[in-house]
């Protein structure tokens, strides 16, 4: 099979699945006559080929699959005019901490923001597929380890974790913002192959301007000094 004919295998392939295609997927594809560089290769030369028109080929973090450009995502969205849950700011900082900070436990998200972590929030997180329990922290109660799905890096079009925003502490607030807004996009452009319908968690009232940042403007997700008591949890709802 010549270049070209492996590249239309490859095209029609990814057009027509439901989800991201991994490199042993797309392999079997060949009987695994072709090796991964060949492949590799074949998808980059694929991707140049799709350059200027409306859909996109990309690499995510579970696979290769095509989708829509960005700049034509006004245009789609008149085709789906009501609009997926937005998230409370809870929410946000709860996944922005633990993206950032992986893996972490409650008490740490805790620690970090000043208030109690409700199990809502947890829970609706799980079942966005954006998180997940990796072990255990083998500490008094062994509570839980959380860090972030491929599926969270799938809805936000990312490869892998050093894509996200960079983080710095001191640093201005749009690196901050950035990943909220980042993360809202994605709960709007989620298609059901990438995001089941049955794993949309409840909706929520939407919160107004969510930001990671505190009253006096400082980043809310500092390298907490391990001398300071951490701050006294408040109760705090969903």
């Amino acid at each position: 099979m010549n270049s070209q004919d492996a590249k239309r295998v490859l095209e029609t392939a990814l057009i027509c699945a439901s989800q991201p295609l991994t490199l042993r997927e797309l392999r079997s594809l060949f009987a695994d006559e072709l090796g991964a560089d060949t492949l590799r290769g074949l998808l980059d030369e694929l991707s140049r080929d799709w350059e200027g028109k409306g859909v996109e080929l990309v690499a995510l973090a579970s696979g290769w699959r095509f989708q829509s450009r960005p700049e034509l995502r006004d245009y789609l969205d008149r085709l789906h005019p009501e609009k997926p849950p937005r998230y409370s700011r809870a929410v946000l900082e709860t996944l922005a901490i633990i993206a950032y900070r992986q893996p972490v436990t409650r008490g740490d998200i805790e620690d970090i923001r000043g208030v109690v972590v409700a199990s809502q929030i947890v829970k609706q997180l799980e079942d966005r597929g954006w998180i997940e329990a990796i072990g255990h922290r083998e500490t008094p109660g062994r509570p839980a380890l959380y860090a972030t799905t491929k599926a969270f890096l799938d809805d936000l079009g990312l490869a892998s974790l050093e894509q996200l925003p960079a983080l710095e502490v001191g640093g201005a607030p749009p690196a901050f913002e950035a990943l909220q807004g980042q993360l809202l996009e994605a709960a709007e452009e989620a298609t059901p192959a990438a995001v089941p319908a049955e794993a949309e968690p409840p909706a929520e009232a939407p919160a107004p301007s969510p930001s990671l940042f505190g009253d006096d403007g400082t980043p809310a997700l500092p390298n907490p000094d391990p001398q300071d008591l951490p701050p006294q949890p408040q109760p705090e709802s969903a």
